[in-house]
């Protein structure tokens, strides 16, 4: 069974889709995984400001 070339554009659209969103989000992602498994959990405000 032979795609459409609508059908393909729609497919190789997603999957660039899901690229940005793996590259963007990870480091983020790996953060927010840290911090909330941290012990003590540290203060946000000083995770944001190099001054607090």
């Amino acid at each position: 069974m032979a795609l459409s070339d609508e059908t393909k554009d729609k497919i190789n659209t997603a999957i660039g889709v899901g690229k940005n969103i793996v590259v963007y989000g990870w480091i983020p992602f790996v953060l927010y995984v840290g911090y909330t498994r941290s012990n003590p959990q540290p203060n946000l405000i000083k995770l944001i400001s190099p001054l607090a």
